[in-house]
């Protein structure tokens, strides 16, 4: 086997015996070998913590440090900021030693690291899917001198993009930069969670000519721990008290992440704010400390990072609520054990939160707790019957012994993206012949199956409508109807964005909410509990004041 340490680059190895590593893990080296031996495009899939995003930057920055990159040389795209704001900060000491630049690209990144970027193009750039849209769009021009040497583009969490429309617009995005730059970066995909890799490869080859290469990262069995309890709802309560039920089972949950560093997941941000209020309403009766924090995509990016950083560095052992936005792979050191209030959703969910313990050496274990409330009718021959108990032991079934995942399947007919990526492809242009148009749109791999009449048809359609307008010389511009489309900055997402209010503490932004609560109204958001003090409904603001209960 070829000595791969003796192949990165010095700083590299310096790195590596300044961190004290013992050796490459298998899916690193095989990483290496394939960067370094052929022209292939990589699928690194292994569970959370194994060290795929090293095995995707030591030859990667190897490659760079060789032969230096003419613009930005790393395109590294993500689901979410967050996981952009997270995901350096163990390679910092690396990256240092590089001399790269990494610049991150988002909403709430520095116009001033933007700006020096687009001076002097070079480096790593970090960027979710709708930031690299609006690039295309609004900077055309400054886009070739940023990628016109790009040679890797990392594309994380590859499970999530390829569950949805929002992965289809990352593969139309990445081919219309390379017609645009006339190169084909190597693509270089994560995951944690793949049920079929070779479904995977193709997604990951899509408009490149490359062949994929994904070495196995499994490390063999592994225990887990898991338990599972259930409670019954009385359906006794009165006067808004709580049920007995619901009272046990949260008395339960104070008792097990009692001094235990927790993640206890929920299925939606409501139960998440419920959940959380009511342990830190326990833990006042108990006279505990203050450990419970909440995590989702409602709450302002400032207290979602301060509960990563406590969670991180922290003494105490913080108890977070969460929903998806800690299913990912943001570093918040290892965990004692994760808590799953119901049914996961699916069998990849569970295996993401899973993986969210059990790191550095630990056995990971995982504690379901769900509410009973049926009861038998008369008419139940079978008796009552808890559903939600049977979907929990099939999908702890189906992964732990069968290591099935759900197959992620991109839709061949794309509709709705075919809409996004004609006016995308239009506003950045500002006019072209229809069979230009048509040429650019429907030669993106994504939309192969898609046939010219149909094409023709939606372009007939968005003419009539006003989001099409045809020039005195044949060629096509937006419409006036189709400028309010494209100018809503939620045109950049190609998923649905529901109306949010800003919820703020005086001049602090607590979070977001979808709907407006009336003064003197209370409610729950980032684990506490506010009042609203005044609503400014033309800017969308809700002022509130802290209060207790």
């Amino acid at each position: 086997m070829t000595d791969v340490f003796s192949r990165l680059a010095p700083y590299i190895q310096d790195y590596i015996y300044a961190n004290r590593w013992t050796e490459l893990r298998d899916i690193q080296t095989a990483a290496c070998q394939v960067i370094f031996e052929t022209d292939d495009n990589l699928l690194l899939s292994s569970g959370t913590a194994s060290g795929k995003t090293e095995a995707a930057f030591l030859p990667v920055l190897t490659e760079l440090y060789r032969k230096p990159s003419r613009s930005v040389g790393v395109l590294y795209i993500s689901p979410l900021k967050a996981l952009i704001n997270d995901q350096f900060k163990r390679l910092d000491q690396l990256l240092l030693e590089s001399g790269l630049p990494v610049c991150k690209w988002h909403g709430d990144a520095s116009a001033a690291e933007k700006e020096r970027l687009l001076k002097h193009p070079d480096g790593i750039l970090q960027i979710t899917p709708e930031s690299l849209e609006s690039l295309l769009i609004r900077k055309k021009g400054s886009c070739y001198e940023l990628f016109r040497d790009l040679r890797y583009i990392i594309i994380d969490e590859v499970h999530y993009f390829m569950r949805d429309v929002r992965g289809i617009q990352v593969l139309c995005l990445l081919e219309r930069l390379q017609r645009l730059t006339g190169t084909i970066p190597r693509r270089i995909g994560l995951s944690a969670t793949l049920g079929d890799l070779e479904a995977a490869k193709t997604w990951l080859n899509c408009g490149t000519i490359r062949t994929c290469s994904a070495p196995s990262g499994e490390a063999g069995r592994q225990k887990i721990r898991l338990l599972v309890q259930r409670f019954e709802r009385k359906g006794t309560a009165d006067n808004g008290a709580l049920d007995p039920g619901d009272q046990e089972h949260f008395e339960y949950l104070y008792r097990m992440t009692l001094d235990k560093k927790t993640i206890l997941f929920t299925n939606s941000r409501e139960e998440t704010e419920f959940v959380l209020a009511n342990l830190r309403q326990i833990a006042l009766k108990h006279r505990t400390p203050d450990i419970y924090r909440v995590h989702h995509g409602n709450i302002s990016a400032v207290l979602r990072e301060q509960t990563e950083d406590e969670m991180k560095t922290g003494e105490e052992k913080i108890v977070t609520g969460a929903t998806v936005t800690l299913e990912l792979g943001i570093d918040i050191g290892s965990l004692d054990q994760v808590v799953q209030v119901g049914t996961p959703a699916t069998v990849s969910s569970f295996a993401q939160r899973l993986g969210r313990c059990g790191r550095r050496g630990q056995v990971p274990q995982i504690l379901f707790t769900l509410m009973d409330d049926v009861h038998a009718a008369a008419t139940d021959t079978l008796g009552p019957i808890n559903w939600a108990f049977l979907r929990i032991i099939a999908i702890i079934e189906l992964y732990t012994k069968q290591r099935w995942v759900e197959p992620l399947v991109p839709s061949k007919y794309p509709y709705s993206l075919l809409y996004h990526q004609t006016m995308s492809t239009l506003l950045s242009s500002g006019e072209l012949p229809a069979k230009r148009l048509a040429e650019s749109v429907l030669n993106l791999q994504c939309f192969r199956w898609i046939s010219q009449e149909d094409y023709l048809l939606l372009l007939r359609h968005l003419l009539e409508i006003g989001h099409l307008q045809r020039m005195e010389d044949g060629g096509l511009i937006i419409g006036r109807e189709g400028e309010k489309v494209v100018n809503d900055y939620r045109f950049l997402s190609v998923f649905l964005v529901p109306e949010y209010y800003l919820v703020k503490d005086e001049n602090r932004a607590i979070g977001t909410v979808d709907k407006i609560y009336p003064p003197e109204t209370r409610f729950s958001l980032a684990g506490r509990t506010w009042e609203t003090v005044e609503v400014n409904e033309k800017s969308k603001v809700i002022f509130v004041k802290p209060v207790s209960g």
